[in-house]
């Protein structure tokens, strides 16, 4: 694993350990930006997931979603619809990345991963990293 990035590492050693506990094997992460990364307004985010595939709303294939970016928010309960305002962002077309517009600060982001009418897959499909703009 040594060739890989932070993310990717940290991904990897989360889909080995829950294949090791026997458990389904998903894992939501942030490619960019780093946790705790200071970054310039507008940023880009990354978002990344391994043991689902991404497909957009209204898809209810089974282990499929897509993405949904909570800003200063909890992860959503499992089976719990994501809410939609200017706090929860979703990504109902597929994306796979966005630039976000944020006044200087520090932010909790979350990225909380949901099937295709928007139910959450719970606090284990999701990452939540802190930022600071600047």
């Amino acid at each position: 694993m040594r060739f890989l990035s932070q993310a990717a590492r940290g991904i990897a050693a989360t889909v080995l350990s829950l294949s090791a506990a026997g458990a389904f094997a998903q894992a939501v992460s942030f490619i960019e930006p780093a946790n705790g990364a200071t970054v310039s307004s507008p940023f880009k985010v990354k978002f990344g997931v391994m043991g689902m595939e991404v497909k957009p709303a209204g898809d209810m294939t089974e282990k499929t979603g897509h993405h949904h970016l909570l800003i200063n928010a909890e992860p959503i309960k499992a089976g719990e619809s994501v809410p939609f305002d200017e706090t929860h962002l979703h990504f109902g077309k597929g994306q796979t990345e966005t630039e976000v517009k944020l006044a200087p600060g520090t932010y909790t982001l979350t990225l909380q991963f949901a099937n295709g009418a928007h139910q959450s897959y719970g606090p284990a499909g999701s990452n939540t990293i802190k930022v600071t703009v600047k």
